[in-house]
């Protein structure tokens, strides 16, 4: 997690409610295969956007709050916060450009 910040109920309102421009989140669980699989992928392209994206990840299991909060019921789950708005979500493990279109559309 290079380039992906490990954010938590505490600081999720600093962390990306208040990041101007876009703010990815990936709602994830160690147990997860699929969490697993897509990975890599959301790594990779939080390197590719640094400077366009802040990319973070939410271990469910810890931070059962902000889970509910945005109604994440499957995970991975990725939301796509624009100015601290929640404006499209990705969710179960999807091809990377899949998800790849969505960071291009957001950032």
């Amino acid at each position: 997690m290079a380039n992906a910040v490990e954010v938590s109920d505490d600081n999720f309102a600093t962390e990306i409610e208040q990041t101007t421009g876009l703010a990815v989140v990936d709602f994830w669980a160690t147990w997860c295969a699929p969490c697993r699989m897509i990975a890599p992928i959301v790594e990779q392209l939080a390197t590719e956007y640094a400077g366009k994206a802040k990319v973070a990840k939410l271990d469910v299991d810890h931070n059962q709050k902000t889970a509910a909060r945005f109604n994440v019921r499957s995970i991975p789950t990725i939301l796509f916060f624009k100015d601290g708005k929640l404006v499209d979500q990705v969710v179960g493990a999807v091809p990377r450009p899949a998800l790849e279109a969505k960071f291009k559309e957001h950032a």
